[in-house]
């Protein structure tokens, strides 16, 4: 059985507020993520190195980051900590 963060959702819609971003080494998953997440150093840290890796092409056809699902789930799950 799985578990939801507030912030963080799988979805096919996207809504207003939202972005989809893969995440992945090898096999992407889609996530739901909230639009202020890019504010955060360290998801930009993230996008650096999706760009640096994939350039502007992504394969996905959308935004791309290339680490862990279980070092993005982490590094989300501390963004929603008061």
């Amino acid at each position: 059985m799985g578990f939801r963060l507030p912030g963080l959702q799988r979805r096919t819609h996207v809504p207003k507020g939202y972005l989809a971003v893969y995440v992945g080494e090898n096999q992407k998953k889609r996530f739901v993520i909230p639009i202020s997440y890019l504010n955060e150093p360290v998801i930009q840290d993230l996008l650096s190195q999706a760009e640096q890796e994939f350039g502007f092409d992504h394969p996905m056809g959308g935004l791309t980051i290339p680490c862990q699902e279980d070092v993005f789930l982490d590094i989300t799950s501390r963004l929603h900590k008061p």
